[in-house]
């Protein structure tokens, strides 16, 4: 927000006090007399120049508010892959589901934007386009902080899930038993040890070779829960040229200052993020099937 000081409005003199005050005994001479003729003539062509300007001034604050218009408009640009995203997922799985899957994938980018802040990177508001989300930032200096970044979704997804599950013990709800395992899996899925997923760019701090066995954990998933092949092709293609290039043996200048400590502690990290995954989406999981199982 621009906080700039309003402009001050021209100054309009009081009628009521306008001229000038002359003593009886100080009539102005001839000369003098055509010397403030002159000078209120100018006065005159100030006022009214002055009077012109404010009429622009006022043409220019109206032309003024249109920027709000253009504004809406750049707006409005940058929200409608999300609008066309939010009406696929109402297309595929209904208003109420898709909402939930909304505000998941949301929470799970937000915590790679906060991340980014964190370590003072600069960063944009995710993206949603159809199917998938990403966050762009800054690449981080150190290899271990752009893994934690890249764990920081999957860690909020957990948060969020087990959040669900107590609200669901709490209420004796499916409902909200339903949303930690979808959270769960959501974020169970995108830990796949392979680019561009999150576990990915884990992995790829860690050893890069495992990417090979990541694709091949991610087309066996495609497989059993039967994945668009348009969705595999997009992954596919998208994480294919790193997977090359991790083959060929270029590797990632910053893995130079990856000591041995830190790979031990990223894989910690990845480690306890899937177990917490899998256990509260199998917990969530099983809670939903016996509550629908019992109605």
């Amino acid at each position: 927000m621009n906080l700039e000081q309003p402009d001050q409005p021209p100054h309009n003199p009081d009628p009521s006090v306008t001229g000038e005050y002359l003593p009886p005994d100080a009539a102005p001479s001839g000369s003098e007399h055509k010397t403030r003729k002159g000078a209120k003539g100018a006065g005159a062509a100030a006022t009214g120049l002055g009077l012109l300007a404010l009429k622009f001034k006022g043409l220019f604050a109206v032309l003024l508010q249109f920027k709000f218009f253009f504004i809406g408009l750049k707006l409005l640009s940058l929200t409608w892959p999300f609008l066309l995203t939010l009406w696929l997922y109402v297309v595929f799985f209904g208003w109420k589901l898709a909402i939930v899957i909304i505000l998941l994938v949301l929470a799970h980018e937000m915590g790679h934007y906060a991340a980014f802040r964190a370590y003072g990177l600069p960063v944009k508001l995710p993206v949603f386009l159809p199917f998938m989300a990403y966050t762009a930032g800054a690449v981080p200096a150190d290899l271990e902080q752009d893994a934690y970044i890249a764990l920081a979704g999957p860690l909020t997804g957990l948060a969020l899930a087990a959040t669900c599950y107590g609200v669901g013990l709490a209420l004796h709800d499916s409902f909200w038993f339903a949303c930690a395992d979808l959270s769960a899996f959501l974020n169970l899925f995108n830990m796949i040890p392979v680019p561009p997923f999150d576990g990915g760019r884990v992995i790829g701090a860690v050893w890069p070779a495992l990417w090979v066995f990541g694709f091949a954990l991610f087309i066996g998933l495609a497989i059993v829960l039967h994945i668009p092949i348009l969705f595999v092709l997009i992954i596919g293609l998208v994480g294919l040229p790193s997977m090359i290039s991790a083959w060929r043996g270029h590797v990632d200048p910053r893995a130079a200052l990856m000591t041995n400590a830190a790979r031990l502690r990223v894989s910690v990290w990845y480690l306890m993020t899937l177990l917490g995954l899998i256990v509260v989406m199998g917990q969530a999981h099983a809670l939903t099937a016996g509550i629908r199982g019992s109605m």
